[in-house]
């Protein structure tokens, strides 16, 4: 009789829920260790609660555009009671899915913190005392927390961090955001959107300093145009507490005042205290874990997924690589060609109007001197937009001029995160540009734009 192949997971987030469950069913005897919550801290505490607020500024916003669709005005009153219920409900059910498919495959979950014992060994320690586990193959799936410097010390209060804003113990009356990538400009969005005034530090020369700048200038024009205030190219160095409310001592002299400050200035990996070095497994100076394309440490039967990889940190891609790994754990992913493309992940940013992205962006192609195509189409002449009294925003697709293949595209908009499927699948399939104007789309839909942008 065949002995399973025994694979210990370090956390339950999306990649080691995801590794446990398809391991599992291909035969792994599998166990999970997992310290604070089944389903992951990052996405369940972070991710899914920030989408929740932002749905209800969203709800907010509708109500306020309603003699937009033809209805007398309406006012909308947020009930901070009811929305943090709703938050929670929404993590007790997906939490519950996530625990139910991990014990119909027969995973066994350990609550407790885990570190290496060894190469092949991991001890837990646990309410009841210590254990040990034995494994074959052991996946890191740890995990990250928000990073504070050295100048700060929230107090979960007047200081928070984005884990104690969802929703904070008091609604901001206006809030100083340090920090404009993804999650910095999603909290601008969402606290506005809730009535805050907002004040936004900008370390760089734009928003989203990673992203294709006619996309970030859209961005801040429309914060723009719901007052947020916006200091350019100004680093916080400090906080200081007065007259019941916060200053943020930037570099450059400015100082933004507010009831509230929010850090989200990036986050770190949870690395630490879990023998990783005294196993022989190499971290960088960050402490990410060194992996190559199929999530492989320097020890081959160690594996890192999800934002302790240093990888894209997305829920999405946590999931792919925790898949993956389970078929490699089994034997099936041994081929050097099957590994994760991480430039071709579809990516969005939860903002009003969305914001979202796959592939090579113009900016990048012509930093590096590709030969690109790019194609634009505003959302003004999109029918269905009209009809939403929403007409924001645009779609840009990047293809080869010489070979129409679809390399990225951009769309700024409603129902962007959705829409960007699309042209997801054509980059990671290799389509072409007529591939998608030969797509028969509905009409009237935002999705049209996307054969327009192609054509």
């Amino acid at each position: 009789m065949r002995v399973p192949v025994r694979l210990v997971i370090l956390g339950g987030g999306p990649a080691g829920n995801q590794a446990a469950t398809n391991a599992a069913r291909l035969g792994a005897d599998v166990t999970v260790v997992e310290r604070d919550v089944v389903g992951g801290a990052a996405h369940l505490w972070d991710c899914i609660p920030s989408k929740a607020m932002i749905a209800t500024g969203a709800a907010i916003e509708f109500v306020e555009r309603a003699p937009g669709m033809g209805l007398a005005p309406l006012q909308a009153v947020i009930d901070a009671g009811a929305m943090k219920h709703r938050i929670l409900s929404i993590e007790d059910k997906l939490r519950g899915s996530i625990e139910a498919l991990l014990a119909d495959q027969g995973v066994r979950v350990v609550r407790g913190t885990g570190r290496l014992s060894g190469p092949h060994g991991v001890v837990v320690s646990t309410a009841g005392g210590t254990e040990e586990i034995e494994a074959d193959a052991i996946l890191v799936a740890t995990g990250s927390r928000p990073r504070i410097p050295d100048w700060c010390r929230p107090d979960g209060d007047r200081v928070l961090t984005t884990r104690q804003a969802y929703p904070p113990p008091t609604m901001p009356e206006h809030l100083v955001v340090i920090g404009s990538g993804v999650t910095g400009v999603e909290f601008v969005h969402m606290f506005a959107s809730l009535g805050a005034g907002v004040t936004l530090v900008v370390s760089r020369q734009q928003v989203l300093p990673k992203k294709d700048p006619e996309v970030a200038a859209a961005l801040e024009e429309e914060f723009l145009r719901r007052g947020v205030k916006l200091l350019i190219g100004a680093r916080a160095v400090g906080i200081d507490h007065e007259d019941g409310g916060v200053a943020v001592r930037c570099d450059d002299g400015r100082v933004a005042r507010g009831s509230h400050a929010l850090l989200a200035i990036g986050s770190v990996p949870n690395s630490k205290g879990l023998g990783l070095e005294e196993a022989g497994v190499e971290v960088d100076e960050l402490g990410y874990v060194r992996i190559n394309q199929h999530c492989q440490s320097n020890l081959p039967h160690l594996y890192a997924a999800g934002d302790v990889s240093g990888k894209l940190p997305l829920s999405s891609v946590a999931a792919m690589q925790g898949r993956m790994i389970a078929e490699h754990v089994m034997g099936m992913q041994a081929r050097e060609h099957r590994h994760l493309d991480y430039d071709k992940a579809a990516q969005a940013v939860f903002t009003e109007p969305e914001i979202a992205e796959v592939g090579v962006a113009e900016a990048e192609a012509f930093a590096t001197g590709r030969k690109i195509r790019v194609t634009k189409v505003p959302f003004s002449s999109n029918p269905k937009a009209l009809i939403n009294d929403d007409a924001r925003g645009f779609v840009k697709i990047v293809s080869d001029p010489a070979t129409g293949i679809v390399l990225g595209g951009s769309i700024v908009g409603r129902s962007a995160a959705e829409l960007i499927s699309v042209l997801a699948l054509a980059v990671n399939c290799n389509l072409r540009v007529v591939d998608v104007v030969d797509s028969l789309l509905v009409h009237p839909s935002l999705a049209e734009s996307l054969s327009e942008a192609a054509e």
